[in-house]
């Protein structure tokens, strides 16, 4: 068997194959050479150097504040603001160490000589004698002092050896004036005790004034490490003319931290963030946008390099619809008159050996509406407090915690009262609108109402017969129970609802919904019916929701959204960013006939001689549509008013309660000095 025989021969390479693979070597020869190079440098010709950088620093993000946006009125005045400040600091890292005793005695001269205060933390003073002596009223500071956190020395140590001590412990020199050295123990003491350090400059001097700084500046100049900074301090002009609506700030909790950050906000477990009010219900808006730098500190903790990489943006400014003005009115107008209630409650008592004059009146609110877009133009809840002092858990929260007349509560939007015979007119526009009864109607008041036996309904007077319009004139019970008892609780509260009785009016922050009889009662008889169409029985409301309900009367029976904010602009106030403006609610579903009655009859109330306001604005120099109201409760009885004004083309309405106030003069004069103030400035 023959076998073939097959060679393989290798193709011959070209000339031009060998040139590539050539090339290709010598690049890779290069490439490796150059790399081989540069390892070399970094870690035998620089390696020190570069290790030593290395260990010298660290690089690390922090995040820059934004500033908080403003609250103002609706004229722009200043609610909640922020206020520039100056203050002294030293800052360790460019401060020269060998003259830092120079530094901080001609510091002190110059503070003295402007007349500012440095901070002085030293329990220990020189007498007019020269001698050294603790200072008084300073017992916590003196045993920290002495403590085993401190010196270690003996409770009963002299100041003298006390201070024989600091000036070891501080390398004092012996050739300065005993007022010079207690000076500077003073100072290098304070620095211990605030931690002054490369990354914690020392507040020198606080708030000092402007003109201070200019002169700062100027004796300070080509000394390192002595500066003058500028810094916002945040809070309210008035502090204690609106807090309840204003609100505050407080630290983050835990559950808010997660939760806010689970939306993606980016806040930090230190920052601030609005508790109630305002602040609460706009954080979004107010808080800003904080930035970004870029540190490098040494291994002493020396910053070496900063860079911003994004600056930070401030909150925006918020307008409130209230004007300041009357806002002030509101508080002072009610504390005066929640006290003249009381002590002529108290002097009543006395003399009749009896309570329930008003004696216990200790609280009210009272609020004002426009009737244009039932925006709030004044709302004030009292007592009240100091928004400046009010912070987390503080000594004077506490404080207001245990105040039995609950400063901190907003009775104005959160407070719900049985509010008595302002309830009528809702009552007599159900009953006109649903022909139970008509202008020519009358009912024959004979005092007390018994038509039900357990629930028998006391009249003020004995009217005999009243029509709708004498009725609410003069307030008469007997009228408005035969009234409410033919309407029918259910008919009587959709109407109340559609008037913002027991609805959330639409502000912005937080209010109570209030309670309607009937609807919103646990157990009903029909006898509770008669008690319901006088104000009390279940019923119990908001100042802000009968101030709306006011409103709504005026405004020919539509309701609208209540607000207290009017727009919001940048921080800088060029930019309007958003403005608001209350949609409508709904009709009421009075006609205009029957509106007319009831509202004649309202006008009735403050300018007839039998009106039960009339004695405050019989003669009143406009004309006004108002109700007064009594409501039984636990204790002195509640006294409420409601009015509007001017009656014929209405501007503004207005709302007041006074807790067991009583006597009806003192809730319609609040509403008297806001309607004053209000007229005057147009």
């Amino acid at each position: 068997m023959n076998r073939v025989r097959i060679e393989t021969r290798k193709k011959p390479q070209t000339k031009t194959n060998k040139s590539r693979i050539t090339v290709c070597l010598i690049i890779a020869v290069v490439f490796f050479a150059l790399f081989a190079l540069r390892l070399i440098d970094w870690q035998l010709v620089h390696g020190n150097d570069y290790k030593q950088l290395a260990a010298r620093s660290t690089g690390y993000t922090e995040k820059t504040e934004a500033t908080r946006g403003e609250i103002r009125d609706r004229n722009g005045e200043g609610l909640v603001v922020n206020s520039t400040h100056y203050k002294v600091v030293l800052d360790k890292l460019y401060i020269d160490e060998k003259k830092l005793d120079t530094i901080i005695l001609d510091l002190i001269a110059l503070m003295e000589k402007t007349g500012e205060k440095w901070e002085d933390a030293l329990p220990i003073e020189l007498t007019g004698e020269g001698l050294l002596t603790y200072k008084k009223n300073c017992q916590e500071e003196i045993s920290y002092l002495l403590s085993s956190q401190f010196l270690n020395m003996d409770e009963n140590t002299t100041a003298n050896i006390c201070f024989d001590e600091l000036i070891k412990r501080y390398k004092i020199n012996s050739g300065y004036t005993p007022e010079q050295k207690r000076n500077l123990v003073s100072v290098y003491y304070n620095m211990e005790l605030t931690g002054y350090s490369n990354s914690t400059p020392y507040i020198f001097a606080d708030d000092i004034k402007q003109s201070t700084v200019g002169a700062v500046s100027e004796n300070t100049q080509g000394i390192g490490g002595v500066d003058v900074q500028t810094y916002l301090t945040r809070g309210a002009e008035d502090p204690d003319i609106a807090p309840h609506i204003l609100g505050s700030l407080g630290s983050l909790s835990e559950e808010e931290y997660n939760t806010l950050n689970a939306e993606n906000k980016d806040y930090s477990l230190n920052d601030k963030i609005g508790k109630f009010g305002i602040e609460l219900a706009f954080e979004d808006e107010l808080r800003g946008k904080g930035g970004t730098k870029i540190i490098q500190r040494n291994t002493d903790g020396a910053i070496i390099d900063a860079v911003e990489t994004e600056n930070a943006h401030p909150g925006n400014t918020v307008f409130l619809t209230l004007d300041a003005k009357l806002q002030k009115t509101a508080v002072k107008s009610l504390a005066d008159n929640v006290k003249a209630a009381k002590a002529q409650g108290v002097a009543e008592s006395e003399l009749y050996g009896e309570k329930g004059h008003g004696e216990d009146c200790d609280s009210g609110a009272v609020v004002m509406l426009s009737v244009k877009d039932f925006s709030v133009l004044a709302a004030a809840s009292y007592p009240t407090y100091d928004l400046n002092k009010y912070s987390d858990y503080g000594s004077y929260y506490i404080k207001l915690t245990e105040n039995e007349n609950s400063p901190m509560y907003n009775r104005a939007f959160v407070g719900t009262f049985a509010c008595g015979s302002v309830f009528k007119p809702c009552v007599a526009c159900a009953a006109l609108e649903e022909k139970i009864i008509d202008s020519k109607t009358e009912i024959f008041c004979k005092e007390n109402y018994d038509y039900y036996p357990t629930n028998v309904v006391k009249c003020m007077h004995y009217h005999s017969n009243l029509n709708v319009t004498g009725a609410l004139t003069q307030s008469c019970n007997y009228f408005f129970a035969e009234t409410g008892r033919r309407l029918g609780i259910e008919t009587m509260y959709l109407y109340a609802q559609r008037f913002g009785l027991g609805e959330y009016t639409g502000i912005e922050i937080e209010e109570s919904k209030g309670i309607l009889a009937g609807r919103d009662s646990t157990s009903w008889q029909a006898g509770n019916t008669v008690q319901a169409a006088i104000g009390q029985s279940d019923n119990a409301f908001t100042p802000l929701q009968l101030a709306t309900y006011t409103a709504t009367i005026a405004n020919d029976g539509e309701r609208l959204e209540t607000r207290i904010v009017d727009k919001i602009t940048n921080y800088e106030q060029t930019k309007t960013i958003k403005t608001f403006s209350s949609k409508s609610v709904c009709d009421c579903g009075v006609s205009q006939k029957n509106l007319d009655i009831v509202q004649n009859a309202m006008f009735d109330v403050a300018h007839s001689k039998d009106g039960t306001a009339y004695s405050v604005f019989g003669d009143y120099k406009v004309k006004i549509a108002a109700k007064t109201g009594t409501a039984e409760n636990a204790g002195s009885d509640h006294s409420t008013f409601i009015c509007y004004a001017p009656f014929d083309k209405p501007e503004v309405a207005v709302a007041v309660v006074m807790e067991n106030g009583s006597k009806g003069k003192y809730a319609m004069q609040v509403a008297k000095d806001l309607l004053d103030v209000y007229f005057a400035q147009k």
